[in-house]
C-alpha cells in the first residue's frame, strides 16, 4: 500500500491520508444545490471524488463516500416560484435529473446521498447544542452562529475578518449581533410553501448546518476527507469548521480537499452567471467517456478550461485508447516493462491525485503497446485494465472483449459506402438495423465503430 497524499487547503500543504480506523476511509464532498439541471461545472466534483474513490480502493481501503444534495435552499424557493411549482416537487424533479444525468458518466452513485430535507433531525440537535454552548443565538425566530464565539475562524481560507461578509444578504442585518454571524435556522418566511417545527420556531436549516449535520451523521467527525469545490473555502465549509467544532470540540474532517472550477474564459461554469453547459447536453455530443477523459486531463486542484476544443481532444484520446484495446489480445503476453508503467500511473495518483500525470503515463503503456503490437507481439491487456478503471474507462476493454459479428460488420462497411455516396436514407436504415442488432454506430475522427447498445 502506497503512502498517499492530498494537498489539504486548511494547512496550505500535502498531508498524507492516515485512517482513525485501520483501512476504512470516509469522503463527505458537497454536491448540488438542486433548483436546476446540473452542467459540467458540477460533474467536475463528481468525478473527481468518483475517480479518488477507485484509487483509494485498489490501494486497498475501504472506502465510504458521501455526497449530499441541497434540496431546502433559498435558490430552490425562488427557482420555484418562477416556475409556478411547489419548491419540493421542483427539488425532487432537479434530483432525478441530477442523478439521471451523472448516471451516465458510468462511475456509479456515491454510498450515501443524503438530502437536507430528510435530515431536519440531525440539524435542530447540531443547533441545539450551538445554542446551549453560547456559539449560537435566537433572535426572531432566526438562530445565528456567534462567530466572534469561535477563535478559530478563518483559519480554512486566511481571510481578514473584515472581509468576511456572509453572502446572506442584509434582510438579517438587524437581528444579527455582528455581520459576520451566519444563519444557522431561518424563520419561516410569506410564500415559502416549506417549514420544519424547532424549539426556536417553525422555519428550515441555513444552508452551511445541513453539511455539517449530514457528514456527521453518516462519518461521525474526524474523518478523512472532506471536498468540494474551491468557491466552497469561503463561506461555506468555513462555516462547517467553525460550528462542528464549536459543538463537538473535534475536526469536522482531517484532509480539507477542494478541486478548481470549470472555466469559460475568466468565469467559473455557474448557473448564477447564465452561461452554461448542461451534462446531458455534453454527454449526447461527446459520449461519457470523452466527458470524463476531459475532466481528468486536468489537475483536480487547478481550474480547467471548457470549450468544445477540448472535449473534441478528449474524445480522439479516447478512440486512440479504444483502437488499443482492440488491439489486445486476452491470451497474449504482458512484458515487464509496461508492468513498471503502470506502478508510475498509480504512484501519480499518490502525489495529491494527479490525473494529467497518471494519464500521460498511460498513453506512454499505450504507445508502447502499440509498437510491440505492430512488431508481431501479441500483448493482453494486463494491468491496462486497472488503470483503466482507476480513471472510470474500464467500459472500452468491454467493449472489444464484445466485438461485432461479421454480419454487424458488413451492415457498417455498407452504411459507410452508403454514406460516402451521399445516400443518407440508405445510411439511416442500416443504422437502424443495426441498432435493431444491439449495436450503437459511433462516428469518430478514425471512422465510424459499433459499439454494443444497452
Amino acid at each position: 500500500m502506497r503512502d498517499i497524499r492530498i494537498h489539504d487547503t486548511l494547512s496550505g500543504a500535502p498531508k498524507l491520508v492516515e485512517p482513525r480506523e485501520s483501512g476504512r476511509v470516509g469522503i463527505y464532498a458537497c454536491g448540488p444545490t438542486v433548483y436546476g439541471r446540473v452542467h459540467v461545472g458540477n460533474a467536475r466534483p463528481f468525478v473527481v471524488f468518483a475517480l479518488l474513490k477507485r484509487f483509494l480502493e485498489h490501494e486497498g481501503f475501504d472506502v465510504t463516500l458521501v455526497e449530499n444534495v441541497t434540496d431546502v435552499n433559498d435558490k430552490i424557493y425562488d427557482a420555484a416560484r418562477k416556475a409556478g411549482m411547489a419548491s419540493d416537487d421542483l427539488a425532487a424533479q432537479m434530483t432525478a435529473y441530477y442523478t439521471e444525468d451523472t448516471d451516465r458518466l458510468g462511475l456509479g452513485r456515491p454510498d450515501h446521498e443524503p438530502r437536507a430535507a430528510e435530515s431536519v433531525e440531525g440539524i435542530v440537535e447540531l443547533i441545539g447544542v450551538l445554542i446551549d454552548s453560547g456559539h449560537a443565538y435566537a433572535a426572531g425566530g432566526d438562530v445565528y452562529f456567534r462567530v466572534a464565539s469561535f477563535d478559530e475562524y478563518g483559519k480554512l481560507s486566511n481571510r481578514p475578518r473584515e472581509e468576511m461578509e456572509q453572502g446572506e444578504g442584509d434582510d438579517a442585518a438587524d437581528l444579527k449581533e455582528s455581520p459576520r454571524d451566519f444563519a444557522l435556522w431561518k424563520a419561516h418566511k410569506e410564500g415559502e410553501d416549506t417549514s420544519w417545527p424547532a424549539p426556536w420556531g417553525k422555519g428550515r436549516p441555513g444552508w452551511h448546518i445541513e453539511c455539517s449535520a449530514m457528514a456527521e451523521g453518516l462519518l461521525g467527525t474526524d474523518f478523512e476527507i472532506h471536498g468540494g469545490g474551491s468557491d466552497l473555502v469561503f463561506p461555506h465549509h468555513e462555516n462547517e469548521i467553525a460550528q462542528t467544532e464549536a459543538a463537538r470540540g473535534r475536526p469536522l474532517a482531517r484532509i480539507w480537499m477542494h478541486n478548481g472550477m470549470v472555466q469559460i474564459g475568466a468565469d467559473k461554469m455557474a448557473k448564477s452567471q447564465g452561461d452554461i453547459h448542461l451534462l446531458h447536453a455534453a454527454l449526447d455530443e461527446h459520449g461519457p467517456e470523452a466527458l470524463v477523459m476531459y475532466l481528468a486531463s486536468g489537475h483536480y486542484r487547478q481550474p480547467i478550461a471548457f470549450s468544445g476544443e477540448a472535449l473534441e481532444e478528449a474524445g480522439r484520446a479516447v478512440d486512440r485508447l479504444r483502437e488499443l484495446c482492440r488491439r489486445l489480445d486476452p491470451g497474449g503476453g504482458q512484458p515487464g516493462a509496461l508492468e513498471e508503467q503502470a506502478e508510475r500511473f498509480f504512484d501519480a495518483l499518490a502525489e495529491d491525485f494527479n490525473t494529467p500525470a497518471a494519464r500521460a503515463v498511460m498513453f506512454e503503456w499505450i504507445s508502447e503497446a502499440n509498437r510491440r503490437i505492430d512488431a508481431g507481439e501479441r500483448l493482453a491487456p494486463g494491468r491496462l485494465a486497472d488503470m483503466l478503471h482507476a480513471l472510470g474507462l474500464e467500459g472500452l476493454l468491454a467493449e472489444s472483449a464484445d466485438a461485432a459479428d461479421p454480419e454487424a460488420q458488413r451492415l457498417l462497411a455498407e452504411r459507410e459506402q452508403a454514406r460516402a455516396a451521399r445516400d443518407f436514407d440508405r445510411a439511416d436504415r442500416l443504422r437502424d438495423e443495426l441498432g435493431a442488432r444491439g449495436y450503437e454506430v459511433r462516428d469518430t475522427s478514425e471512422g465510424a465503430r459499433l459499439m454494443r447498445s444497452g
